[in-house]
């Protein structure tokens, strides 16, 4: 790692993280981001490849990086006959044109599905994490032993501020499974180390977290939207998940009585939305008044929304609920590492090994630029994580955020921030303009 990314992760240690302007943390991200595009072209072919055709020599400004970021998209850019045929070898070979090590050494004999592939590079040294697949398609992206270790460490320093540490001493109640590869599934059983001992740590349930079975499930939802499933097929569907509801439901109940059994404790409380509304319904039923946690308990909630209906007010009645608590908030996916953590004033504060960059809709030019330093931009939100070495970091997201890029939040912390906003780009609205070039370098290795 060069000698900048490391004091900008450095500095992400101190007790107060957040406490250095944008303009005396600009010179050391030049310079990571310079030393980090020369070594991952090295690594990286697909990128040198596009800084090439690019003209992009030298990182100087924030904007020479912008023809580099990768979209989002492109972790699930295989070729979907890959997981279909159980072309194991020929998804490792794709995997390799995006990470910093070459994966197709491994042995694939006896792999049968997603899950047992990630299984099998786990086991030889590449720790692959997968986004849930809600689309149908599942993302994979590479970690190194070093990243492993570098994002274990940012959830331990990052985890509850500013309001509290993550120092073991709750019960943490996660309202999903923990046994899996996916994102979710990680940052599950982190938060789990990090608040909580092993002996109060509790999960909904011990069942894997399947990429194959969401993905099916994500597919399926996509055809009946599309009008392309048969009758027999929806039938065949809702007899399925009302099977799968029907035998997880008592553990359901089983799980949200202990938690509330210790509602008087100081908790750690982590889930979806909709998982926490499940939570109030069994409450009630239990004639358990809103407003009954402990002041300190901790209560993390957000997604879940997609394909599931909500009222119009779940967030207050969510809030109502659990009362007067503490309630973190946190702005992240699984691209990158590093959390932004929200502060007192509702504000998203980025880290100084992060670089955060807000483009237009099409991710082709840089609106957070020196020069508009006092104004509120919206865009699309990008990123380069300096954390990160078995991949090239530079991301395109599909959020869309409004970024402050004032000297000072209303915290009174150094800024910028950005608000609490934040949505996803529609799926008509969600073309970024470079996603066919990469798709296509990709394209053109594999078929090398």
């Amino acid at each position: 790692m060069d000698q900048a990314s490391r004091t900008l992760l450095e500095l992400g240690q101190a007790p107060e993280l957040y406490r250095y302007p944008a303009a005396e943390l600009l010179p050391l991200h030049l310079a990571a981001a310079d030393a980090v595009v020369a070594e991952r072209r090295q690594q990286v072919p697909i990128l040198d490849r596009r800084a090439r055709e690019a003209g992009v020599d030298r990182i100087s400004r924030k904007s020479d990086l912008v023809p580099l970021l990768f979209p989002h998209s492109t972790y699930k850019s295989y070729p979907a006959s890959f997981v279909e045929k159980k072309r194991w070898k020929d998804l490792a070979r794709w995997l390799t044109t995006l990470s910093t090590d070459d994966v197709t050494g491994v042995d694939f004999d006896g792999v049968a599905d997603e899950d047992e592939w990630v299984d099998r590079l786990r086991e030889n040294g590449h720790f692959v994490i997968a986004t849930s697949g809600t689309t149908g398609k599942c993302s994979f992206l590479r970690h190194s032993a070093e990243d492993r270790a570098r994002k274990v460490d940012a959830f331990a320093r990052q985890l509850g501020w500013p309001f509290a540490r993550a120092d073991g001493s709750r019960s943490y109640f996660w309202l999903g499974p923990h046994v899996g590869v996916n994102s979710a599934t990680d940052a599950a059983n982190l938060g789990a180390s990090l608040w909580s001992t092993p002996d109060n740590a509790f999960f909904l349930t011990d069942e894997r977290l399947r990429l194959t079975d969401i993905s099916r499930l994500a597919a399926m939802r996509r055809r009946m939207a599309d009008g392309q499933a048969t009758p027999g097929e929806i039938a065949a569907f809702e007899r399925q998940q009302q099977a799968r509801s029907a035998a997880l439901y008592p553990g359901i109940d089983a799980f949200i009585d202990r938690l509330l059994d210790r509602r008087n404790e100081k908790l750690s409380i982590s889930g979806t939305w909709a998982q926490h509304l499940l939570v109030r319904d069994r409450a009630r039923e239990r004639g358990i008044p809103d407003g009954a946690f402990h002041a300190e308990t901790i209560v993390s909630a957000g997604g879940g929304i997609k394909n599931v209906a909500l009222p119009d007010d779940y967030q207050e009645q969510v809030a109502q609920f659990y009362g007067d608590v503490v309630r973190t908030g946190t702005y992240g996916m699984t691209e990158m590492f590093q959390l932004m953590n929200r502060c007192e004033k509702l504000r998203y504060h980025i880290p100084p090994g992060l670089l955060p960059l807000v483009l237009d809709q099409s991710g082709e030019t840089l609106l957070n630029t020196e020069d508009v330093s006092g104004q509120v931009v919206e865009g699309r939100f990008a990123f380069v994580d300096f954390a990160i070495t078995g991949r090239w970091s530079g991301t395109i997201t599909s959020d869309r955020v409004q970024f402050d890029t004032a000297e000072q939040c209303l915290c009174g912390r150094p800024g910028p921030t950005i608000l609490d906003t934040i949505t996803r780009y529609q799926t008509g609205d969600d073309t970024i303009g470079c996603a066919g070039t990469i798709d296509g370098y990709i394209r053109g290795a594999l078929a090398s």
